[in-house]
């Protein structure tokens, strides 16, 4: 039975003191994970259509807002005007909603200290999120954190994110799974390729219309990605954002949320004091 832990607004101290001593959270897949045997994908080959032309962007900040500088971002989701956050590491993982004006916790979910949270996406009036290596997915209720349901899968969940049919899940291999919203199951695999060449690492998701905007684990590189070719067609140097100071205590980019409203974006990292509202350009 999945145990998750009561809603608060801090961290119940029962889970803070198994926090696991290695400050980043993955082992790189050495090979894409399998699909479940009772999937069958008929083509994984990547899509032969050339590469266009890789756009180079950089980030134009709109407004630097605060950020809880203890939460191991894994996972950043607007919807309908309120942001949630996904927080990893053994023992200060969960699910959250935080004000998106000041970055203050609103409502907070922590999980049993066996459980490393990662990606999170919004489908509907659910939010599901995945845990790194226990194969489970969990579905949220949006507005009370009631555990819905929980999906099964194999290998490692990293990012995940919803285009308004399909989902796409990354497990820090080059390969994006496309996934049944209702039941999990694999629909379809996608490889990202630069050039060519496939991109390893790729973490956090974000679905925007028919793109996919990725982190790149233990860069500074968002990718922007085909969703349908798993071409990259463009990349988008975040570099800079952080002070020399707030570098030294902070970790890895991660957390991309698109805000429909204004056509701006959310983005923060691990351990960040900030979250800086932007545009790529």
């Amino acid at each position: 039975m999945v145990l998750v832990l009561g809603c608060g607004e801090k961290t119940d101290s029962s889970v803070s003191e198994a926090v696991h001593t290695v400050e980043s959270e993955k082992d790189l897949p050495a090979q894409p994970t399998s699909s479940p045997t009772t999937v069958e994908v008929t083509d994984p080959t990547p899509t032969q259509i050339s590469s266009p032309e890789i756009q180079l962007l950089s980030v134009r900040v709109i407004e630097t807002l605060p950020h809880d500088s203890d939460a191991f971002t894994q996972g950043l989701e607007f919807s309908q005007g309120r942001l949630f956050e996904s927080r990893g590491l053994y023992g200060k993982s969960g699910i959250s909603e935080i004000n998106p004006n000041n970055g203050e916790l609103i409502r907070w979910l922590p999980f049993d200290d066996v459980y490393f949270g990662e990606g999170i996406t919004v489908v509907a009036d659910k939010v599901i999120q995945l845990t790194w290596t226990n194969e489970i997915a969990f579905v949220f209720d949006l507005d009370s954190f009631e555990l819905l349901e929980t999906f099964s899968y194999q290998g490692q969940g990293w990012g995940l994110c919803y285009n308004g049919d399909s989902l796409y899940m990354s497990d820090g291999s080059s390969w994006l799974t496309v996934r049944n919203p209702d039941t999990f199951t694999i629909e379809d695999e996608v490889a990202v390729t630069k050039n060519g060449i496939p991109v390893e690492a790729i973490n956090e998701l974000e679905c925007v219309d028919e793109e996919i905007y990725a982190n790149v684990w233990r860069t500074n590189e968002i990718l922007v990605i085909d969703q349908l070719t798993g071409n990259v067609i463009a990349v988008i140097d975040a570099s800079g954002l952080l002070t020399g100071e707030e570098s030294e205590t902070a970790d890895v980019l991660n957390g991309i949320a698109y805000i429909e409203q204004t056509g701006t974006f959310l983005i923060t990292g691990k351990l960040w004091p900030s979250m800086f509202e932007v545009s790529f350009e």
